[in-house]
């Protein structure tokens, strides 16, 4: 406790009282965020392209004719030169920047790439993640959440042993001047600095494998007598590294091999599915399970505290916030209303925008609802668009359409209606000790036209899956983390039966929700069906 203690006292005492100021100093705290931003890519390509040398001249005449506040004009002034952007609409000054340009979107040469799946027309997504947005978003953010998580837990012993933290891996793409791409950790954990790098496990050139069953091996080799305190990754990923861990040390659970560990980072997916499975595995009084929302566009949010769920709100890491109103959210108009941070409305879902450090009033693709101010804490409450994303997959309606397609053009069959949810992962014990059932996606579709085999059709929709979702791929490289999906044919007139008790009509306004986090629909179809 004394070694934790110190290096509270020395490092991050300061911190934590900055972190303070977020419940009274809110505006001028984004306000500071978004004048840095504007003035350090002043000279960009994108400055250029979005006129951002007529932000002052429409600065002070809002304050002169509107009487507006310097703060207030400049985020009038901001949005009326740059439009609302998605990530098709910021693809064409990424891609010069993934060849090597520099001043696009930010100052120099952008080094690192977060791929990501979730875009409209592509299997991946690359996000820039700059010098900038590196240090001062991405790490700063893993910084304050231990700093918050010591505030809460002032009699932790975290920092006398090592942190597990689970990271991906670069994607093995010849890019120019030595330009990466791949996981946002990878990423992280390759600039992290020597300080943190000694108290983190395992060693750096294991944590980068690429080939993940070998890399699964040797983590837990390298961690299973290592003294860990604490662990950070993704819920579904972190859930087969501990499983792997009891069974290489015979185990019953996680205390008998981390008998000090207290704490889990988590983020990236939601945790409820999981927690009753990792109450189980650790079950210790003195675990924590602390929620950080960092995403491969930036670090935003951090739990505060044990009796809330909801995270509160970084507002001075680099980022600029602007929320759209779900009711008013029309992806195809760049006018659309969005309000900055003070003017929020408890209670009301907003889609996220930011502006960062590469990014430019960018629609993130995430929903959220705040629950209170001073400071500032909200959930997540889902996408912009119709997906699953319960094991980290991100699958978009976009992906489910395209890969259904191919199915049926190569198995001569034709859909009516379909939808799908997620199966979560279950936790059992066997005569040989603890066993994790993996998750899978489950649909149900009724054909207009079956295909001869149903199984070979599931099987193939599985495989096109994969090759339009770099995520989902990931997650079903070799049956490690996810099943194969299940697939439960329905008989003809099932949905227009199923809309016609839920919704009390049938219509072109009414649609079959395609993809959902939630099982409600599935487990109303299947009670139907008889399954």
């Amino acid at each position: 406790m004394k070694i934790t203690r110190l290096a509270y006292k020395i490092a991050f005492e300061h911190r934590y009282k900055q972190l303070q100021r977020y419940a009274t100093e809110a505006d001028p705290l984004q306000y500071r965020q978004l004048h840095w931003l504007l003035k350090k890519a002043h000279s960009t390509q994108f400055a250029a392209d979005n006129h951002f040398a007529e932000i002052e001249k429409w600065q002070k005449c809002a304050m002169q004719e509107q009487g507006m506040t310097q703060a207030d004009a400049l985020r009038w002034a901001y949005a009326k030169v740059a439009p609302l952007r998605t990530y098709d609409e910021i693809k064409p000054w990424i891609e010069p920047m993934l060849q090597g340009q520099e001043n696009v979107l930010w100052p120099g040469l952008c080094k690192w790439f977060a791929k990501s799946s979730g875009t409209t027309s592509d299997k991946s997504k690359y996000i820039p993640v700059t010098d900038d947005a590196l240090r001062k978003t991405h790490m700063r953010g893993g910084t304050d959440a231990m700093v918050i998580y010591l505030a809460l837990n002032p009699e932790s012993k975290v920092m006398n042993g090592k942190g597990l933290i689970l990271g991906g891996s670069f994607a093995d793409e010849k890019l120019p001047h030595g330009i990466k791409a791949g996981d946002l950790s990878a990423t992280l954990i390759q600039n992290v600095t020597p300080l943190v790098n000694a108290i983190r496990t395992p060693r750096k050139k294991i944590a980068l494998m690429n080939e993940w069953e070998a890399k699964l091996k040797a983590l837990t080799e390298a961690t299973k007598d290592v003294n860990v305190t604490s662990i950070s990754g993704v819920p579904s990923w972190m859930m087969g590294v501990l499983k792997e861990v009891l069974k290489a040390k015979g185990a019953r659970d996680i205390t008998e091999v981390w008998p000090n560990l207290e704490v889990f980072f988590h983020g990236g997916i939601a945790f409820t599915p999981y927690r009753q499975q990792y109450e189980q595995l650790i079950p210790s009084k003195k675990m924590h399970y602390l929620e950080t929302y960092n995403a491969s566009e930036g670090f935003f949010g951090i739990q505060s505290s044990w009796d809330d769920t909801a995270m509160q709100l970084v507002i001075d890491n680099r980022i600029y916030y602007e929320f759209i109103p779900m009711d008013k959210f029309d992806e195809d108009d760049p006018h659309m209303e969005a309000v900055p941070l003070t003017d929020i409305e408890i209670g009301r879902n907003y889609a996220m925008v930011i502006t960062t450090p590469g990014l430019w009033r960018y629609i993130i693709g995430d929903t959220v609802r705040f629950t209170q101010r001073d400071p500032y804490k909200f959930v997540i409450t889902g996408r912009t668009k119709a997906f699953i994303n319960a094991f980290g997959e991100e699958l978009m309606v976009s992906n489910a359409d395209e890969a259904l397609a191919k199915t049926c053009r190569t198995m001569d069959c034709e859909i009516a209606d379909y939808t799908a949810a997620p199966t979560f992962a279950t936790l059992g014990s066997s005569a040989n000790g603890t066993t994790v059932s993996k998750g899978r996606h489950t649909w149900i579709i009724e054909f207009a036209k079956a295909p001869a085999d149903v199984e070979a059709f599931a099987e193939l929709l599985d495989k096109n899956l994969q090759q339009v979702n770099s995520d989902y791929e990931a997650k079903r490289y070799k049956g490690i983390f996810l099943d194969r999906l299940e697939l439960i044919p329905a008989p003809t007139g099932t949905f227009n039966e199923w809309l016609r008790r839920t919704k009390g009509k049938l219509g072109g306004q009414i649609k079959i929700p395609r993809l959902s986090n939630s099982r409600k629909y599935i487990e109303e179809l299947t009670e139907m069906i008889g399954r």
